[in-house]
């Protein structure tokens, strides 16, 4: 024990970050180090699983030397070891859960196999302190968008899904299509500032009355069509407006769908987690719809939003509470579900 602290140390290689944080508690982050790949995908429009397999592999010891140096603690003060053993790239997960494994049993530390999704939750416990579910949570990233009902912490149910395309996916592809490059989301998110949200109509879906689910495909082909079409009669993209237009579409279905979710079941807290989460439109809609209905928005810092070690071990903490254990058996589970 580090001053009689429990340390988790965690690892997270789900799809492009190779990244360990070590927590103390379950809650105080000590070390977070992030060693992101998007430099390397940039050029190809997207992740490349093998590639991303490959620099996981060469970047993982030092990230963990990285974070154990940060977090001034040695391996044997190492409680916990807890890794994300899907969703995500198979390749990828396959090198943390492997090295978390090999830790584990060269040194005899218990170990937690964890669902990246989970940790997404996780990653607002190290934010705010004194959270304790029950919430309403809304993880929106590359490839998911869930509204979830979270009554303890590690008892999910999902409430709605993305039916087609999650909203990161629409962002990336939206923003390659127009020339903006990967990632699309953050590239979108500043374009969009300069623009006009009203200049171009896009339809919202809202699919059935009272579904929680999502569906942005049709959106997505409907700004496709919408650029060719003005390609085609030789007109300019003013792509500030078509930025602001599109990402409004999606935000404002998502920010309505979690509120109306948090009003439905009684809940005044949403908790916002995932990479999308970091979109400035999609926080402010949250915050003005949020005070009109009296529910409380929580969302971590940009920096727990991306993929990040410290959620990983914050989750792998709880779930050790729990005494739920991994063994040697652990293996990588790319189509985990929540």
């Amino acid at each position: 024990m580090h001053n009689n602290k429990h340390i988790t140390l965690g690892i997270e290689s789900s799809c492009d970050e190779t990244a360990v944080g070590i927590v103390a508690d379950g809650r105080e982050v000590l070390a977070n180090v992030i060693s992101s790949q998007i430099d390397i995908h940039t050029k190809f429009g997207g992740v490349v699983p093998e590639i991303a397999s490959r620099r996981h592999l060469e970047n993982i010891n030092d990230v963990i030397e990285q974070a154990l140096d940060e977090a001034g603690v040695t391996m044997d003060k190492v409680d916990l070891i807890g890794v994300t053993y899907g969703p995500g790239l198979v390749g990828a997960l396959l090198v943390g859960v492997a090295t978390a494994k090999a830790m584990a049993w060269a040194r005899d530390i218990p170990l937690v196999g964890v669902n990246h999704m989970h940790g997404h939750i996780a990653s607002n416990y190290l934010d705010y302190k004194e959270l304790e579910p029950p919430f309403i949570g809304l993880v929106v990233s590359g490839g998911h968008t869930n509204i979830i009902k979270v009554d303890d912490y590690n008892e999910c149910k999902i409430l709605g899904a993305t039916r087609d395309d999650a909203a990161g996916e629409a962002l990336d592809k939206v923003a390659r299509v127009v020339g903006l490059g990967y990632p699309g989301g953050p590239k979108i998110d500043k374009a969009a500032r300069e623009g006009d949200r009203d200049a171009i109509k896009f339809k919202r879906v809202y699919l059935n009355d009272g579904s929680y689910d999502f569906s942005f495909s049709g959106l997505k082909t409907q700004v496709l069509n919408y650029i060719n079409s003005e390609r085609q009669a030789e007109r300019d993209i003013n792509i500030p407006d078509l930025a602001a237009s599109f990402q409004e579409a999606i935000m404002e279905v998502i920010a309505d769908k979690a509120i109306s979710a948090a009003t439905s079941y009684g809940n005044n807290k949403i908790v916002v987690a995932g990479g999308v989460a970091a979109n400035s439109r999609l926080r402010e809609l949250l915050e003005s719809k949020g005070e009109a209905a009296g529910i409380e928005i929580l969302k971590p810092a940009q920096i727990l939003c991306t993929d990040n070690g410290a959620m990983i071990a914050c989750s792998a903490y709880y779930q050790m509470k729990k005494g739920e254990f991994a063994d040697m058996s652990l293996d990588a589970c790319p189509g985990l579900e929540f």
